[in-house]
C-alpha cells in the first residue's frame, strides 16, 4: 500500500536522504546540507562510527541516523521514507588499490555485482517511496577516458568520454576493478531509472581535496599527496590517471558538495555532469606542492609526462548550468596540505609559501 507523504519543504527547506554519511564526501555533504537548513537522513551501515561526526554535523532534531546495508534488500525503505531526494554517495574505494585477483569472475562475484545490486536496492527503496523526486548518484572519473579509439589524445574531456568496458577489462590498469565498478553500476542505475521513471542525476567526481570530518585521511587524498609522502603503490594510482586522463582534475570537498546539491534542485538538470575545477599534469602538481610543502620526495618520484599539451577535463556541461565553484587550484592544494598538518598525516614545515 503506497502512502502520500508530505514534500517536507519549508521556506525551501527539504529532508533528504544521504548514503554513505561516514565517508569523506558523504560525511561532508551532511554537514553542507544541515548548515543550509536542510533535514538530513543519514545512512550508514554502523551507527556506532557516527559518535564524532554527531558533534561536528550538529542539525539537532533536523538529523536523524539510519542504519542501512547496501547488501541488504530494503533497508534503506526507511531511511527514504519522506524524503524529497536521495543522494547515492556510498561506494568503496578500496578496490582502488586492493586488487583481490585478476580473476574475472572473482572480480565480478565479489565487486561489480554487489556494487550494482546496492544501487539497485536503493533505487528500488526509492521507488516505493511516493515522495523521492530524484537521485543524486555519486560517479567518478575513472569511469572517463581522455583516448579515443585509436589511443590517440582528446583535446577535451566531456560527458561523452566513457572509458569502454572492454578496454577496462583487458588492460587491467591500476585501479580498473574500481573504474569497471562505478562505469557498470552507473549503467544500471541509468537502466533502472529510465524503465521505472525515476529522475537520477550523475555527478562525475575528479580527486576530491580540501578539508574533510572523516576520522582518517580519505584515500583520494592519500593518493593525491603521494608525491610528497613517496607511498608507491599509491602514487602509482595518481600516475595511472595521468596516463589516462592526460592530467589529473582537482575539486574542492565543498564545491564537490554544493554541486550535488544545485544538481539536485535544478529543474533542467539530467544526464551527466563532470565536477572539476581544473586539472595539471603530475609534473604540475609536484610543483605546486614544492611551492606549498618542500619535500624530498617530490622530485623522485615524477614520470615523464605522456601528452605534450595537457588534456582539458570539462566542466562546461555544469558551468552551462550555472553553477560557480568556489575554490582555485592553488587553494585547493593549500588547504589540502593544511588539513594534513593539522591532522598530523604531514609533519609540520615552515615555509614561506609563493
Amino acid at each position: 500500500m503506497e502512502h502520500q507523504y508530505p514534500d517536507h519543504r519549508v521556506d525551501g527547506r527539504r529532508t533528504y536522504c544521504v548514503t554513505g554519511a561516514t565517508g569523506y564526501v558523504g560525511s561532508w555533504l551532511v554537514k553542507s546540507l544541515l548548515e543550509k537548513g536542510h533535514a538530513v537522513n543519514a545512512a550508514v551501515r554502523n551507527l556506532g562510527s557516527c559518535d564524532r561526526l554527531l558533534t561536528l554535523w550538529g542539525g539537532g532534531d533536523r538529523l536523524k541516523l539510519f542504519r542501512a546495508d547496501l547488501h541488504e534488500e530494503g533497508s534503506f525503505d526507511d531511511a527514504v521514507h519522506g524524503c524529497h531526494g536521495v543522494f547515492h554517495v556510498a561506494a568503496s574505494m578500496d578496490a582502488i588499490v586492493n586488487q583481490l585477483t585478476d580473476d574475472d569472475r572473482d572480480v565480478e562475484a565479489k565487486v561489480i555485482k554487489p556494487s550494482i545490486n546496492g544501487v539497485l536496492n536503493i533505487l528500488g527503496s526509492c521507488l516505493r517511496s511516493s515522495s523521492v523526486k530524484r537521485v543524486v548518484f555519486t560517479s567518478s572519473i575513472s569511469t572517463m577516458t581522455a583516448r579515443n579509439e585509436e589511443e590517440e589524445w582528446l583535446p577535451v574531456v566531456d560527458e561523452s568520454c566513457r572509458i569502454p568496458i572492454d578496454v577496462v577489462w583487458n588492460k587491467k590498469s591500476s585501479g580498473w576493478v574500481y573504474a569497471l565498478s562505478k562505469r557498470l553500476t552507473e549503467d544500471a542505475a541509468f537502466q533502472f531509472a529510465k524503465e521505472n521513471d525515476i529522475q537520477l542525476v550523475s555527478i562525475i567526481t575528479t580527486t576530491t581535496a580540501g578539508p574533510f570530518l572523516t576520522l582518517t585521511v580519505p584515500l583520494s587524498i592519500r593518493v593525491l599527496l603521494s608525491p610528497i609522502t613517496g607511498q608507491s603503490e599509491l602514487l602509482s594510482v595518481l600516475s595511472a590517471v595521468n596516463s589516462r586522463m592526460g592530467s589529473i582534475a582537482l575539486v574542492h570537498t565543498e564545491d564537490i558538495c554544493n554541486a550535488h546539491l544545485y544538481l539536485m534542485e535544478h529543474d533542467q538538470a539530467q544526464g551527466r555532469y563532470i565536477c572539476c575545477t581544473n586539472s595539471c599534469t603530475l609534473s604540475e602538481l609536484v610543483h605546486h606542492f614544492a611551492k606549498v610543502y618542500p619535500s624530498p620526495n617530490s622530485q623522485r618520484v615524477v614520470e615523464p609526462e605522456k601528452v605534450s599539451v595537457p588534456t582539458e577535463i570539462s566542466s562546461k556541461k555544469l558551468k552551462d548550468l550555472g553553477f560557480r565553484y568556489k575554490y582555485s587550484l592553488q587553494e585547493i592544494i593549500h588547504q589540502t596540505v593544511d588539513s594534513c598538518i593539522n591532522y598530523g598525516f604531514l609533519p609540520p614545515i615552515k615555509t614561506e609559501r609563493k
